[in-house]
């Protein structure tokens, strides 16, 4: 895991190297020397150098890694307590309730001023969405596992019909919604890191702190309640926290689908199911693929950037119909 955390601030700070303007790797470094606490350096590197690096690729890149984090963990959460490999962080109506949200936000006119009106509507949307198929889900005092998947599937199918919708009464702003829509971290700046980032960072440890939980709730739920488990609690926690990182994270960046499937598969494939390690690593892992996934999707067809939602598409789908046709040949 160590390993694992140096070579992530490696990547991360290699990223802040790579754009439309080239940087030399050795300015990079001084520049973040720099500004470190009571240490003077004076190095040749230009102004405009520092400029890019520190106000427009750091926090790209740190934006980047924190959604990595949030999608991993989730998916990885969402899978442990629906016991269904192929859950994701959007299986119960968060991205499309996103987009509903994010829609309606280019459509009205700017009643937030400072580009949050997108974000703010945006995670509106998916909070309001996940409380809507809470309440649907939910049967006396508990809610069942696949009730609250199909609520989930029905009001996320509903809501992208109305997303659809209004796609095509939105004029000019078709571009903008379907851009949105697709992923990207272009718009990417210090304003939002410092939202997003604590949010990411608080629900991640919250989820950590229930990883025993997520272990027994693997036995089933009845054995997990004659073990001492309150699952409907732990439920509840771990799909607010969940669902919490999963919002603050689309509502900046869009869509980027696939990366809550193929990350904690892939860490539960190499070091195992123990939810203790496959948190934290699926955490790392998810930060360094994303970091990874910006560099190529900023870089292949430079200066045009591909929106982050096809790069991890490309790579997620073989992966999901890989484990799709591994669960068939189980089943039968």
């Amino acid at each position: 895991m160590a390993l694992l955390f140096v070579g992530l601030l490696a990547i991360a700070a290699f990223a802040t190297t790579i754009g439309s303007v080239s940087i030399p790797f050795m300015d990079t470094v001084e520049i973040f020397i720099s500004k470190i606490p009571f240490i003077h350096f004076d190095g040749d590197w230009t102004t405009t150098s520092q400029t890019i690096i520190l106000n427009i690729r750091l926090p790209r890149v740190i934006l980047a890694g924190t959604v990595g984090v949030a999608l991993a963990v989730a998916g990885a959460t969402y899978q442990g307590l629906f016991r269904n490999p192929l859950a994701d962080p959007y299986l119960i109506g968060v991205a499309q309730g996103a987009a509903l949200g994010a829609a309606i936000g280019f459509l009205v006119p700017t009643v937030i001023p400072g580009g949050g009106q997108i974000p703010v509507f945006a995670a509106v949307g998916a909070l309001l969405t996940v409380l809507l198929v809470y309440g649907l889900a939910k049967v006396g005092q508990s809610v069942p596992v696949t009730t609250l998947i199909l609520a989930g599937v029905a009001v996320g199918s509903l809501f992208m019909a109305m997303v659809s919708y209004l796609i095509t009464i939105s004029g000019d702003k078709i571009h903008s919604i379907v851009f949105w829509m697709m992923g990207s971290f272009s718009m990417s700046q210090w304003n939002e890191v410092k939202i997003a980032v604590p949010i990411i960072i608080i629900g991640a440890l919250v989820i950590f702190l229930f990883a025993r939980s997520l272990n027994i709730i693997q036995l089933g739920e009845d054995q997990a309640k004659q073990l001492g488990v309150d699952v409907e609690k732990q439920k509840i926690m771990l799909l607010s926290a969940a669902t919490l990182i999963t919002a603050a994270a689309v509502s900046f960046v869009g869509i980027i689908g696939f990366v809550g499937i193929i990350i904690p598969h892939a860490v539960r494939l190499i070091w195992g199911a123990d939810y203790r390690f496959l948190l934290p690593l699926s955490a790392l892992i998810g930060a360094i693929f994303m970091i990874v996934a910006d560099i190529v999707s900023r870089t292949l067809m430079a200066p045009t950037e591909i929106p982050i939602g096809i790069i991890t598409a490309i790579c997620g789908a073989p992966f999901f119909l890989y484990l799709l046709r591994k669960r068939t040949k189980v089943l039968f």
